[in-house]
């Protein structure tokens, strides 16, 4: 168990919690709080805080119970075998599994009390990146595509990237709002990748036979290159050439661009902080991007939500072996990482107008399945929000004695997104102009 000082944390969901911490959620609403509310609102989208989002997407959905909500209180097959260790925030704890973001709980705020419509990977994680279910019309837009058409390009950087290897999906099918969806293509992620050695690439610059950043010497072999790739694509009919186009030539023509991509410009120092995983080295290549300004990045954990399948890359969907994958591989992975995230953030200062939020599709069902491990669960999960303006070291939200639904306000997917876009600077009327996250309401406790 870790220790901090003399204080004595008690659980943040056990029945002395309201001694230690009031949750935003918790306190009824004036007249007064809610004008101060609606005016933090309105100066954070006015000022458009947030340079750079950073969301760090744990595909799979992760088990609230046995990392960041757990219930030691509860029965055994709910609580699981994990022990609990207090936090730097007066009346919160984690499970024993994340020490090191246990330590820096007084750099990002948790919320306990999301909840979504849909039970299913593609289906959820629609909903989960773009506020919407698939089925209720034309494909909403994912929020990054929300804040790179309210912002452009970042110098000769695409403005919407997704780190990993590539869209979200399960085996049958991949995430519908992945994209631009109403807004067009032109607003889909760019996708590059960064193995667990650092090694990065970008799977559109494979279309251009021969192209690298390494290659790509000069503007005019570049420019060579480009032209005969593009009678080559041309004849081919492939279509959203212009797009690749003009995203290669800005990463390949300019240097900035190139650097950001350059993770052996870190120190071995740095790079080993974040951990010699894919997850690891794509967090250390989100912080580069953000330093290059790039207004948003989506890390993702794993293309596929499977822990064990073909092309396995160990999801979190983690219906059997929960516990041995949590604690051997998953829950270690994301402490080092995130930690490392948050401090190199913080020590660059970046984290002020950088939001950094982490999250899943849904949660895991608190009791335990006769697999001895947990399914999926779209009634209560957590989210983590750090940067941009948040005030940090808070609990907010509350879920019941076992985790199975939130007591406190649900938090939404569109709660989420209005945020987001409210703290980027794309305010009530923006979004009515591009028709977008309508209907959606700030989460008021963060602000």
């Amino acid at each position: 168990m870790l220790g901090f000082g003399n204080f004595n944390a008690q659980d943040c969901s056990g029945p002395t919690r309201r001694s230690f911490i009031k949750t935003a959620a918790a306190v009824p609403f004036t007249i007064g709080s809610t004008s101060q509310v609606l005016e933090a609102a309105q100066a954070a989208q006015k000022s458009g805080r947030v340079k750079s989002v950073i969301l760090l997407w744990l595909w799979g959905g992760p088990s609230h119970v046995d990392t960041f909500d757990p219930k030691p209180d509860a029965p055994m097959e709910y609580r699981g075998p994990f022990g609990t260790i207090p936090t730097r925030t007066p009346g919160m704890h984690f499970t024993e599994l994340l020490p090191k973001m246990a330590a820096r709980s007084n750099k990002y705020t948790v919320i306990r009390s999301n909840v979504t419509t849909n039970g299913g990977h593609p289906g959820a994680g629609t909903v989960g990146l773009t506020g919407f279910e698939e089925n209720a019309g034309p494909i909403q837009p994912n929020f990054g595509s929300i804040v790179a058409k309210h912002r452009g390009s970042a110098e000769a950087l695409p403005p919407f990237f997704y780190v990993g290897r590539g869209i979200p999906r399960d085996l049958p099918r991949r995430i519908e709002g992945y994209g631009g969806g109403t807004l067009g293509k032109a607003y889909d992620p760019f996708l590059v990748s960064a193995n667990e050695r650092g090694q990065v690439s970008i799977p559109q610059l494979d279309l251009l036979d021969g192209m690298s950043p390494k290659r790509i010497q000069n503007r005019k072999k570049m420019l060579e290159q480009l032209d005969l790739a593009e009678r080559r694509l041309d004849a081919a009919g492939i279509e959203q050439w212009h797009r690749t186009h003009q995203s290669a030539y800005g990463l390949l023509a300019d240097p900035a661009a190139r650097k950001a991509f350059d993770l052996t410009q870190e120190s071995d120092k740095t790079r080993g902080k974040y951990g010699q995983t894919t997850f690891g080295q794509g967090c250390l290549l989100a912080r580069r991007l953000a330093e290059a300004r790039v207004p948003y990045i989506q890390v993702n954990w794993s293309e596929y939500v499977e822990t064990f399948s073909p092309n396995c890359d160990f999801g979190w969907d983690t219906h059997i072996f929960n516990f041995e994958l949590l604690q051997d591989r998953h829950c270690p992975i994301l402490d080092r990482a995130y930690s490392a995230l948050i401090d190199d953030l913080d020590e660059r200062g970046l984290l002020d107008d950088t939001l950094l939020l982490a999250m899943g599709e849904f949660g895991r069902t608190p009791k335990i399945s006769n697999r001895a491990a947990r399914e999926h669960h779209q009634h209560c999960y957590f989210s983590i929000w750090a940067g941009g303006g948040i005030e940090p070291g808070r609990c907010i939200g509350e879920s019941d004695a076992k985790g199975e639904r939130p007591i406190t306000r649900p938090i939404t997917p569109l709660h989420v997104g209005t945020t987001i876009a409210e703290l980027c600077g794309v305010g009530a009327k923006e979004r009515a102009e591009m028709k977008v996250l309508d209907g959606g309401s700030v989460i008021h406790e963060l602000i």
